[in-house]
């Protein structure tokens, strides 16, 4: 399983969980599981954030 499907599958367990709290820990838990499949695109190379992160460069 690939680690986007993992962020996924992490997502919607934390969508089920959450509904059960109401709509906005719902909400909460879409945008957790939707930071989940960004890092988890990140891990597997496929989403590339060296232009949005600012950091020192060295040179």
């Amino acid at each position: 399983m690939s680690s986007v499907a993992t962020g996924l599958f992490a997502g919607i367990l934390l969508a089920l969980v959450a509904a059960i709290g109401g709509l906005s820990m719902f909400l909460l838990a879409v945008v957790l599981g939707g930071i989940g499949v960004v890092v988890a695109l990140v891990l597997d190379g496929r989403l590339d954030l060296s232009g949005v992160v600012v950091g020192r460069r060295r040179g």
